[in-house]
């Protein structure tokens, strides 16, 4: 199989790595397990840059989670429903539940997200790297460090949500086994 997502662990690349982000290569640490398990124990999240196309990876993030249980609530500045989920405009607009965000859009905006969410008093962040553009940017990194947000720089949350699915649960032991899952 050469296509989809198997094609970077049957070509021998690894999936989505892009050594200018990882973490390890560049000094700072790669979030821990403990904040991962913080951040996937709090019940209530937002997704920010949730897409209106079902067959994008955020509307796939968003499905997932709730199907284990999540009360997710999407955040698009276009859409007032999404998959018939009422969707917020803005992140000023979210319920103060809201334990974490999973930022979902382009690095060259993920740091505006992030001030937007530290200004709304969201405690964690989790800035998604998967399949496709990531979000993780030096910048929005940085922001969450300064202000002691909690944040996971560079991971797909389905791969630790138990059960995983298959492609998640071998991406999970593929950056295992390359020293990049976090311990």
């Amino acid at each position: 199989m050469t296509n989809g997502p198997w094609a970077a662990l049957t070509s021998g690349r690894m999936m989505d790595h892009t050594p200018e982000l990882d973490r390890r290569k560049g000094g700072d640490p790669m979030a821990t397990r403990a904040v991962v398990d913080d951040f996937l124990a709090q019940r209530h999240l937002a997704l920010v840059g949730a897409s209106r196309n079902p067959k994008a990876f955020s509307s796939t993030v968003a499905r997932e989670l709730r199907g284990h249980g999540y009360t997710v609530d999407a955040v698009n500045p276009a859409a007032d429903e999404i998959d018939g989920q009422r969707c917020f405009r803005s992140v000023t607009d979210l319920p103060s539940e809201v334990g974490g965000a999973i930022i979902m859009v382009s690095a060259d905006r993920a740091a505006d997200a992030v001030q937007a969410c530290i200004d709304r008093g969201i405690p964690r962040i989790w800035l998604h790297r998967g399949v496709g553009p990531s979000s993780v940017s030096d910048a929005a990194v940085d922001l969450c460090r300064r202000r002691r947000v909690p944040v996971v720089d560079g991971e797909c949350p389905l791969m630790f949500v138990e059960p995983a699915g298959a492609v998640h649960r071998i991406h999970r032991f593929e950056r295992k086994l390359t020293g990049r899952l976090p311990t």
